[in-house]
């Protein structure tokens, strides 16, 4: 949580409101604790390297000195050696510092490597990275070495792994239908539901069912159901039907007269949904499916029927009691769904926590589900790699032209610095030992 929080802190706000370069390099180069631990041990290899140069520089003269007063043979060999182990140890000197600065601050060509080549630096890693981890065939072996199909399978199979991903699927189907708006919804059903159906032709469809209803019989069923409710509301308002014949008559004729002509009116309309009723070969049931044989043949091949449709299903769908059943269908689906999301024995999250389970079976122990499982990830992998290669690489080298020289310099010293050092006590003591290996020969050879 320090280091977040350090990150959090170190994103300063430019002029524009947005954090700018100076955040981004603060945010690496800024020292913790940790930090400034390694700089301390960075300085404790410092001294004691310089110290090991100092030691060999003392025996240097030392022995020069012992040498000119006539202590022998080994004063040389003790002299050859200091001086080669003061050589080693300044070029390594040399050569260290010239990474992160200019010995003794004199522009030498090729020194202070870091702050100077920071940016290529930053490219060339971009690149290697891109190259080498980034790469088409890194990537399928590297998820194909993982076997994600076959773990996954495994970890879906456990219950309780299952009960959490559904918990975690219920709760984002919830929040994503909390946060959609009825309106926009609304619209965007009411426009996708207007715009497919006015895009199609629906008479020779409607025509095409309509034939194969009447050819298989379905619409006798309904009939029957028409004929048996009228005939029966005919019984139980046979007094409205006759005082409407009634009332329609003219004013001159005699009320028995009108009486009469009404209740044989009632007579012939309760025969008729009688007969109809109960005769499967009444005229009528013929002469309706002439007419509907005959309606389904126009629907599919007569111009103006299909036309005269056409127009029905524009205006219907152009109706507002269209576009608010569709708005109140929506609500309701959104009311269903999320109460089958928060209830957790609901038929939905059953359903879904056993799909879970044998998928994770079927994944566990099925090689063919596991590899088109594996196939599917590397494609996606793939797919991402390939295409955003450049935008993942400039990340690299943007962070990097981003950070500020000076302090980028100081934080790389302070976590290679200390075995930076041990290179320069190497050079030191291979120095030397070359040294008098080189002055050995050289005196054999000479002797």
């Amino acid at each position: 949580m320090r280091g977040i929080t350090e990150r959090v802190e170190l994103m300063e706000p430019t002029e524009t409101g947005t954090a700018g370069p100076a955040a981004s390099y603060r945010t690496m180069t800024a020292f913790t604790p940790a930090d400034e631990e390694r700089r301390r041990g960075v300085r404790r290899m410092k001294l004691t390297a310089t110290g090991l140069l100092l030691f060999v520089a003392v025996v240097y003269v030392l022995s020069k000195l012992a040498g000119n007063a006539g202590a022998g043979a080994w004063a040389d060999y003790v002299s050859a050696a200091a001086e080669a182990g003061m050589v080693g140890a300044l070029a390594d000197w040399f050569a260290v510092t010239a990474l992160f600065r200019h010995p003794l601050g004199l522009p030498i060509p090729h020194t202070a490597i870091i702050p100077t080549k920071k940016d290529q630096l930053g490219v060339s890693l971009g690149e290697f990275v891109g190259e080498n981890f980034l790469s088409q065939d890194v990537v399928r072996q590297r998820l194909r070495a993982v076997g994600i199909g076959a773990r996954l399978g495994v970890w879906l199979a456990d219950p309780e792994h299952a009960d959490r991903v559904t918990a975690e699927l219920a709760t984002a189907l919830r929040g994503a239908l909390t946060v959609l708006r009825d309106s926009d919804v609304q619209a965007v059903v009411g426009e996708a539901i207007t715009r497919r159906a006015g895009a199609r032709e629906i008479a020779p469809g409607l025509g095409k069912m309509l034939e194969r209803v009447v050819a298989d019989g379905g619409h006798k069923r309904a009939v029957d159901l028409v004929v048996s409710r009228a005939h029966d509301w005919l019984v139980l308002h046979g007094d409205n039907v006759m005082g409407a014949v009634q009332g329609g008559a003219p004013g001159w004729t005699p009320r028995f007269v009108d009486r009469k002509i009404g209740e044989r009116v009632y007579k012939e309309l309760l025969r008729f949904c009688a007969e109809m009723r109960d005769m499967p070969s009444h005229p009528a049931r013929g002469a309706l499916d002439r007419f509907l044989t005959d309606f389904a043949s126009d629907l599919q091949s007569d111009t103006e029927t299909r036309a005269r449709v056409e127009r029905l299903k524009g205006e219907v769908l152009g109706r507002g009691e269209v576009q608010d059943l569709i708005a109140s269908a929506w609500t309701a689906v959104r009311s269903m769904i999320v109460a089958a999301a928060e209830d957790e024995r609901s038929e939905l999250r059953t359903r879904l926590r056993s799909a879970l389970l044998s998928l994770g079976a079927r994944m566990a122990s099925e090689p063919k589900m596991q590899e088109k499982v594996d196939d599917w990830l590397e494609g996606a992998a793939v797919h991402v790699v390939t295409t955003y290669r450049a935008e993942i690489t400039s990340l690299i080298t943007d962070t990097v032209a981003g950070w500020d020289a000076e302090h980028t310099t100081r934080k790389i010293e302070a976590h290679i610095g200390r075995d930076l050092q041990f290179i320069r006590i190497n050079g030191t003591v291979v120095g030397s030992l070359a040294g008098l290996l080189i002055f050995t020969l050289s005196r054999a050879v000479g002797g």
